[in-house]
């Protein structure tokens, strides 16, 4: 069946009849427009009369190959995208074809679905890059600081909707700068509690000895430096929502307090012998595992399912690549606004680089990146070169490309060592600290024969 999402056009380039026929109708079955050619002649030929969005060309072609062609596409169809598709691949293959603008490199045989899922992926960052001017406001979510047209954060968003209309409570998980905070708020705020207190309190911030003080209050007396009563977090947030942050990091004395709560929905405050009704929704957020916080002991059972009644987990930016370049733009523009100066524009290299890296501080890194540069870079046009060291390609910390094993980098220095060392053996055997026999035996009598 079609999908009415996949209609742009793609040219596929291949010498074989049935590859060209078999490609072309999977495109179609998901509702692309396909051309084929057989050569780069009359694949040229086409790009000259139609407009295409795609092109998906074969390496090996005779006389003119499918490398010429990704090189001729890019020096001449600014808005066309490229994927190579062979049965010849290889790392350095690979490498090159990037290097010349492949957006996707597939090794046959692939299957159906790896195909249609490559040509997807191509087809989706081509649309972000030209969706400079996206509108946040169709994202239902833009009004919490909550962006994504990622299918994992609209299944985060739905999640969202249907906790707000009930008062369950709710875990959230993810990693560090993930936004649970702000995912916790929107519950809040788009549920019949959005008139009252919204109170966040980070667990792990508060020294434990002040804690249950913090969140349960105190009475007068009740230790040293006490001169008066005060109420704590969950009675200043009374018939609201309190967001219990961190909550991993509370001892297991105050977890069974916690529990207390959630089981009674009443507080006593330290000094006190009398418990307080307390209308609060309890939220909580963790950036670790608690069921293995559980089965080592440090995290009550009874508590952590107390909490996980409805979860909702955050993914990590690295795990929304379509979200990246939504995200970077939007922080360019909330930036550029609180400067009072144009948003400036961001190469497709640049793109490039922040889709591709791994983002350990997720939401939260790309954001202060965005504003380091938004303060930092004087520019209209912002490329790679103004990125922080870490994040540009280094020859000296290594190299892209798929991780391989010990044994394959081993082999690969060795044989570079070898070539370095213009084929003598016994030298290269000796930069390496190795003998010859040694050196035989790591690459195989057949690469060393004389």
């Amino acid at each position: 069946m079609m999908d009415k999402e996949w209609n742009e056009t793609i040219l596929v380039v291949d010498d074989s009849p049935d590859t060209l026929e078999i490609i072309a109708r999977n495109l179609k079955s998901v509702g692309f427009v396909v051309y084929t050619a057989n050569s780069v002649t009359e694949a040229i030929s086409v790009l000259d009369e139609i407009a295409v969005n795609l092109v998906i060309t074969d390496y090996k072609m005779p006389r003119i190959t499918g490398m010429d062609l990704i090189r001729h596409v890019r020096e001449n169809y600014e808005s066309t995208q490229v994927m190579m598709i062979t049965g010849y691949a290889t790392i350095e293959g690979a490498v090159k074809a990037v290097k010349y603008g492949a957006e996707e490199y597939l090794a046959k045989p692939f299957t159906d679905e790896e195909l249609i899922e490559a040509v997807k992926r191509v087809i989706s960052r081509a649309r972000l890059r030209k969706s400079g001017s996206m509108d946040d406001s169709r994202d239902g979510m833009s009004n919490f600081g909550l962006l994504g047209e990622s299918d994992p954060m609209q299944k985060v968003f739905s999640t969202i909707h249907k906790a707000a209309q009930i008062s369950a409570t709710v875990l959230i998980t993810g990693e560090s700068g993930t936004g649970k905070e702000l995912v916790a708020r929107a519950i809040h705020y788009s549920s019949k509690r959005a008139s009252a207190t919204f109170v966040p309190i980070n667990c792990g911030g508060i020294p434990e000895g002040l804690l249950e003080s913090e969140l349960f209050g105190y009475v007068k007396g009740a230790f040293t430096g006490a001169s008066e009563s005060r109420a704590g977090f969950f009675q200043t947030g009374d018939g609201g929502t309190i967001f219990l942050d961190e909550i991993s990091e509370t001892s297991l004395a105050m977890q069974v307090k916690l529990l207390r709560v959630l089981q009674e929905k009443e507080v006593c405050m330290v000094g006190s012998h009398k418990s307080r009704k307390v209308n609060v929704r309890i939220l909580a957020a963790t950036n670790k595992d608690l069921l293995k916080l559980v089965e080592k002991g440090i995290f009550r059972e009874d508590l952590f399912y107390r909490l996980n009644v409805i979860t909702i987990y955050i993914p990590p930016l690295r795990e929304r690549e379509g979200d990246i370049v939504l995200l970077a733009r939007h922080f360019a523009k909330k930036f550029a606004r609180e400067m009072n100066i144009n948003p400036p524009k961001f190469t497709g290299t640049f793109m490039d680089v922040l889709m591709g890296y791994h983002w350990p501080g997720n939401v939260r890194e790309l954001e202060n990146l965005i504003q380091r540069l938004i303060v930092m870079v004087d520019k209209a046009v912002i490329d790679v070169t103004d990125l922080p060291p870490h994040m540009r390609f280094s020859a000296v910390r290594g190299q892209s490309g798929p991780l391989r094993t010990l044994a394959e980098v081993e082999t690969e220095h060795i044989r570079n060592v070898l070539a370095a060392s213009g084929g003598n053996k016994t030298k290269a055997a000796q930069i390496l600290g190795i003998d010859r026999k040694t050196l035989r035996n790591k690459l195989g009598s057949s690469e060393l024969d004389e």
